[in-house]
Parts: C-alpha cells; sequence; structure tokens
C-alpha cells in the first residue's frame, strides 16, 4: 500500500516513539501499533527540477542551487547519502506521479510557507518512493552570491526542505523574538529550525552540527557509531515522565550545540552523534514557537516547566553511550 503524506516548513508531522530510539525529530509514518522512520531505501535519490523559474531566478539557476544544495547533504562523511540530478521537466513538484521533483508554484494561500516538501511512501516499510517540494513564488527569491535585501535565499530553503526530503523534522536549536506579523530568527544552530531568517540572510547554507548528527542518525555511516558517543536519561516532573521536553547538549570543547527530545511518556530521550568529551547538558521546553512545529497537537506536550541544567558535566566516550542522566524539572 502507498500513501501520500506531507510536511512543510511551518508544519511538520511527526511520530511518539513508545522507546526513544534517537536523538531527532524525525518525519515518521504509523504502521499498525508502530510509528516508522521514514527514509530512502535506495541510493542515489535521483531527482527532477521544473523547467520553469520566477521573477528574479531562471529554471537553470534554480536547478543549479538544488543541486548544490543536495550536495551539501551528500557531502556529510558520517552519512551514507547520495543523488543526481536527471533533468528538466514540464510536470508539477507536487503531481504524485512517481517522479520526485522539485519547482516553483504560486500559491498566495499559504503566506506563511516558503516551501513545502510532500512524500509518496510505503505504508508498509516507510519507505519513500517519491518527494516533491515546491517554492513558493508569491514571495521574492534570490540566488545572488551575498543575498538579496529584498527577497529569500532559495539556497538556504533549498537545504531546509532537502533536509525534510531525507526524513528529518524540525529542530528546536533557535531563538526568535515576537514582532508585527510573527516572529523574527534571531540565531539559529540548525538549518531545520523551523522559522526562516529574515530576507536578505545567507546564514542556513551551512549545515550546524545538531543537521550533521540528525542525517548520521538516519543515514548512518561506519564512522557514525565508531566515532561519536550518546547521553541517554530521562526527563521528570514531580517524579513523572515529560514527553516533549528539548534537551540539548553543548560539547565545552567544540562549543557546539546538538538537541534531542524526550520523545517517550516516561520522559526518556537520547542525544546521539556528539564528539566525544565534556558536555554540558539543559532541558527546556518548547515554548520559543509552535508546538505544531514539531509534533502532532494530539500528543500531551509539556511546556509548563522551567529550563534546568544538569549539575553534572557529562562525558561523552567515543564509540559508545553515557546513560541515567536525570533531568528533574518544575512548574513555572
Amino acid at each position: 500500500m502507498k500513501r501520500l503524506m506531507a510536511a512543510a516548513l511551518t508544519a511538520i508531522l511527526v511520530g511518539a516513539s513508545p522507546v526513544p530510539t534517537a536523538a531527532y525529530l524525525k518525519l515518521g509514518s504509523k504502521i499498525g501499533t508502530r510509528t516508522v522512520t521514514l527514509k530512502w531505501s535506495q541510493m542515489p535519490i535521483r531527482y527532477f527540477v521544473t523547467d520553469r523559474g520566477t521573477t528574479g531566478v531562471t529554471s537553470a539557476q534554480l536547478q543549479q542551487t538544488v543541486v548544490k544544495a543536495f550536495g551539501t547533504w551528500d557531502a556529510v562523511p558520517s552519512a551514507l547519502l547520495s543523488s543526481a540530478f536527471v533533468g528538466f521537466t514540464l510536470a508539477n513538484p507536487s503531481s504524485g506521479d512517481g517522479a520526485t521533483v522539485m519547482g516553483f508554484q504560486n500559491r498566495p494561500d499559504l503566506d506563511r510557507t516558503l516551501g513545502a516538501t510532500s512524500f509518496m511512501i510505503d505504508t508498509t516499510t516507510g519507505a519513500i518512493l517519491e518527494s516533491d517540494i515546491f517554492f513558493n513564488s508569491t514571495f521574492a527569491w534570490s540566488v545572488a552570491a551575498q543575498g538579496d535585501t529584498g527577497a529569500f535565499d532559495l539556497e538556504s530553503i533549498a537545504l531546509h526542505e532537502i533536509g525534510h526530503l531525507h526524513g528529518l523534522a524540525h529542530s528546536a536549536l533557535g531563538e526568535t523574538e515576537l514582532r508585527s506579523g510573527g516572529r523574527r530568527v534571531i540565531a539559529a544552530e540548525s538549518v531545520m529550525f523551523p522559522i526562516a531568517f529574515s530576507t536578505g540572510n545567507i546564514s542556513g547554507r551551512t549545515l550546524k552540527a545538531d543537521d550533521i548528527a540528525g542525517i548520521g542518525d538516519i543515514y548512518p555511516a561506519t564512522s557514525f557509531t565508531r566515532d561519536s558517543g550518546s547521553i541517554s536519561g530521562k526527563v521528570t516532573k514531580g517524579g513523572k515522565g515529560l514527553l516533549g521536553a528539548h534537551v540539548v547538549a553543548f560539547n565545552m570543547r567544540t562549543l557546539t550545540l546538538i538537541g534531542g527530545f524526550a520523545l517517550s511518556d516516561d520522559g526518556s530521550f537520547v542525544i546521539a552523534g556528539l564528539d566525544p568529551g565534556p558536555h554540558i547538558v539543559r532541558v527546556e521546553p518548547i515554548d520559543d514557537g509552535d508546538i505544531e512545529s514539531f509534533f502532532d497537537l494530539t500528543l500531551n506536550i509539556d511546556i509548563d516547566f522551567r529550563p534546568q541544567f544538569y549539575q553534572k558535566i557529562v562525558v561523552v566516550p567515543k564509540g559508545g553511550g553515557t546513560s541515567g542522566v536525570e533531568l528533574k524539572v518544575v512548574a513555572k
């Protein structure tokens, strides 16, 4: 059986596993009582680009930008990924015809969505059979090397959406501020942060440690488990597990951040793909954005607690894990 499943820049479909199997939010599909991770079972990922540009971006520039963004993900050494541009097509990127297509579409009805990724999946295995990405031509776009103050950076949004295409959901490693009309991103330590930088900003062209750890978790190369380590434990509030808490590991040597989530009712979490060495661990609520950007709203996600640091430095071993880290939080 096959089923169409969609994810967008501002909304993600994810499932919570009864046992935490990894650090990152990954796109999932319910199969019976199980939630399976969506991923490609065959490489390279073969894709087409719609032979249609938009104001300021030709179809050739679109193709070059998409190829570059795929190449950035392919170059992650801890992940087994490859992609291949097949050619231009007249098909739209949401046709559901079995071909993976990237292209512009004019969607003024989606006035908060710069781009969106859809899937055709095998619901017996979770294997991705087709994925399409559209970029909303209602907005102004740029491929300028240094960005354009009046347009969104196409490469940055392509890199984010191709992260979804690979099976990654959203990261919570970012900071925003409220302003008229929504939130403005102040900083982000992940390309997969759900809110885009403002026009002219090209910061989203470079993968961060969190993105690299997440993609390695889905498509692990030998080096992912051999050279990195993990931290596991649980988040509790009043002696009970807390679902949906955001747990962050800060590497004191590399000064990088990698985040994970408590993905089960008992508050259990795992943060994998960590460089060996000492880490500071912190837990915080998902309150700097919409919960639906990270979790299905039917889940009992608790954000009524104060951020908390673990009282000890956690040393991560190479090729192993440090367990038993309990983060006890209290209500705000």
